[in-house]
Order: structure tokens, then sequence, then C-alpha cells
């Protein structure tokens, strides 16, 4: 608590946003150093934008959901109606759409920006998360499905995920839409199909059978589910649709290059109006975290909400709540030590300027240095290292800048070494 007057203010922030304290921020950039790194191998640029863009921006294409239920907006005092951006795929198509004479294609973007949605917070979802967005925009065929799923493979592998960790679901709207036809499921109730599917794990067997049901009755419904259930025979009986020929050719593809995990999942919609063909998933399989961590798909409409000019996409979003659960679970988080690779104790009444002057040695020798400043007695100075994780430790005082001789401990062997500054320099190379 801090006091304005008499008045104490809270000290918790707003419901369902985080505070990241060093060590916590530290983990943070962890998972986003790998987003990066991963992004970047495979000539992705990185591109940002604010978080405020106009409201009628999600009316036109996110899911409705997001739009009555989730999405934080306001009035402005121009009148207009401003949201805090829920989602980036609106964003990223806006900008290359206003660019689209200008950008050669393909487009290989990423970003890792903040969004906002008023859910109810829980494990997984809060009100704030960032999220790597990866889109490959220009490329019609299954090279992008291939080159996109393949980069959040890589990107599993990369924080040390092994296969047997994580599923890859996919699934291709347009064989949906072949089955709807199939079992003549009317145009005007598609989308709401979609939608239920997309929840079929919120629900029972018996209450999504029911509703259903409710939705475009009990024939139909028992056609759907039928479908539904044969798993990869579906696209054995659907042989000859387009989009079951495209999507085998998809799995054997990542099958053949080492993506083992992939898994073609007939009941994965994924909750967008946007997307226009394949869908997918990656899913932890562990039985203490079973969810969807993340995913994506084809949206080869949303530009031509914007301009005469059409370009197909393909992309997903990785959110850092669900994956920092990931790590957890799994137990790949790092060790985080402190920025500092070097500790100064300071022997009282030794001159603060000739430590600084050494200080100012090790840190143009590349190593980070934090001099203890705290002006506490010698063990107390000692005792706080194990709580900041500094790698090693020196205490110096009027002898050792006499002498010029140094003993430098690891904090966590408790090994010691000495010898002039040289030669300790080296010894605190990380």
């Amino acid at each position: 608590m801090f006091g304005i007057g008499n008045k104490k203010i809270s000290t918790e922030s707003y419901k369902g946003v985080r505070d990241f304290y060093p060590q916590d921020q530290a983990v943070q950039n962890h998972i986003f150093k790998i987003m990066r790194e991963v992004s970047e191998s495979w000539g992705y640029e990185e591109y940002g934008a604010s978080i405020l863009e106009p409201l009628e921006l999600y009316k036109l294409k996110s899911s409705e959901e997001i739009i009555k239920e989730q999405i934080y907006y306001f009035t402005d005092r121009g009148n207009r109606e401003v949201a805090l951006r829920p989602e980036m795929t609106p964003t990223v198509t806006r900008m290359i759409a206003a660019k689209i004479q200008e950008l050669p294609l393909p487009i290989r973007w990423y970003s890792i920006p903040n969004l906002f949605r008023y859910e109810k917070p829980q494990r997984g979802r809060l009100r704030e998360h960032w999220q790597l967005n990866v889109d490959l925009f220009g490329v019609p065929s299954i090279l992008a499905e291939l080159e996109v799923i393949s980069i959040a493979f890589d990107i599993m592998k990369k924080f040390g995920a092994d296969e047997k960790d994580f599923e890859i679901r996919i699934n291709n709207r347009l064989l949906l839409d072949d089955v709807f036809k199939k079992i003549k499921i009317n145009e005007d109730k598609k989308q709401f199909v979609y939608r239920l599917i997309d929840k079929k794990e919120k629900f029972s067997d018996d209450d999504f059978r029911h509703s259903l049901v409710v939705l475009i009755g009990k024939e139909s419904a028992e056609k759907l589910l039928e479908n539904l259930y044969l798993g990869e025979g579906l696209l054995v009986t659907l042989k000859e649709s387009e989009a079951a020929k495209n999507l085998n050719e998809v799995v054997n593809i990542l099958r053949d290059r080492g993506v083992s995990n992939v898994v073609f999942t007939p009941t994965l919609t994924r909750g967008f109006d946007y997307y226009t063909g394949t869908v997918f998933e990656v899913f932890d399989t562990n039985k203490e975290n079973p969810r969807s961590l993340f995913g994506g798909g084809r949206y080869d409409d949303l530009i031509g909400s914007f301009t005469s000019q059409n370009v197909s996409a393909f992309g997903f979003g990785m959110g850092d709540v669900t994956m920092r659960d990931f790590l957890e679970t799994h137990k790949l988080l790092p060790e985080i030590n402190s920025t500092a690779s070097l500790c100064i104790c300071v022997v009282s009444n030794t001159d603060m300027e000739e430590i600084y002057k050494i200080a100012k040695i090790f840190r143009e020798s590349g190593i980070s240095v934090a001099v203890d400043i705290s002006g506490k007695k010698l063990p107390d100075q000692l005792k706080s290292l194990s709580k900041r994780k500094i790698p090693f430790v020196m205490t110096i005082g009027e002898e050792e800048i006499k002498n010029q001789t140094f003993t430098v401990r690891n904090t966590k062997t408790r090994e010691e070494k000495n010898g002039n500054l040289e030669e300790v320099i080296k010894l605190c190379v990380r």
C-alpha cells in the first residue's frame, strides 16, 4: 500500500493482467527471444502497430464472441469508437492492404504485441497477454501451410519440447464445407455450426449432440456426428474432395519432414470467422495441462476487405500465457540468473572511486558488474548474494587495491581463484 494523505491505495494490479518483477520479466524475455530467433531464422521480419484500432476493424471479421463479450472499447473525444486490439490479424492485414502496391510478395512478417480481451481470468487465459504472430502473405499453394506449421514446430522444439509433449492438430474448413454440402446443411447455418464445433470440448457428448439437433435437426446432426467421429477415415470417405487431397498432402509432407506429431482432427475449426481453408492447433498432451496452446490457419479473403486486390494469407498466433504454462508443466523453463555476472562487495572505508575504476575495466571486457553500495557490513553484503543469483563475487578493500591481487568466487560451487585483474576477468566470462 502507498498513501495520498490518509487514504491508502491498493497495491493490486487490474484484474487479469500481470506485473512483471525482474524474474518474471527474465522468463518473458526468454520466451520472446526464442520466438524471435526461430521466426527470423525463416526470414521473417518484425513489425509493430498501436494497441488502438477503430472498433469497426473487428466488427467486420472477428468472431461474434470477441465483439459482444470480450472487446475493450470506448468512444474518444472525437466521438470515434476505439478498441484495444484483441488480436493482431486484422491489424496486419490492414497494414498490408495499405501498401500492397509497394510490398513485394511473398511477405513474411512477425510481431509480438500485447492484446486485450475481457475474459474471465483463469489458467491459460488473462485479460492482457502477449502473442507471437507469424504470417505469410502471397502464397496460395500448400507451401504456405508447410512453411508456417514447420515454424510452429521448430519453435516448440527450440523451447526444448519433445514430439510426444504436444500434437499439431490440423483440419480444413473447406473439407467441413464438403461435409455440410453432403448432408445438406443450409448456408445460413454454416457459421453457427462452425462456432458450435469449435466449442465442442466445452460440452459433454450429450449436450453437444443436443445443441446440434436444435440447430440443424436430428437427421442432419446424426449424419454430421458420424462424419466428425470418422477421424482420418473422413479423408478416405471424401477422397475426391480437393480439400481432402490438399490436407492429405500437407499431412504426409509434414510427416516426411519430421513433423511426426501432426494429427488430422475433423472437429477442429478455430473460432474466427475469417478462416477460409486449412486450420491448425498445437495441443499439450500432458495430462496435467491438456489444452490448446495456440493455432492459426488460412485467411485468403481478409485483405480483400480493405482493397480490391486480394492476397492469400496463412499464419498463427502463439500466446505467452499458455506457452509459459506449457514450459512450467514440462519443466522447460531455464534457470534465471541476475543480469550481473559479478558482484563487487566493498570493505568499509575503501575508496569508492578506485572500486568504480575496477568495475569499469570489467565492463569494458564485456562483463556486467553490480557494485554493492548499500553501506552494509561485509557479512550482510555476502548474505544477500544467494537471493540475487549473481554467478561470481569479489570482495575488495584497500589491501586488494594496493596489491592489485584479487579473489573471485563462484557463488554456486564456492570455488575460489586468485590473480591480477586480467586473470580474474577471464574467470568471470560466462
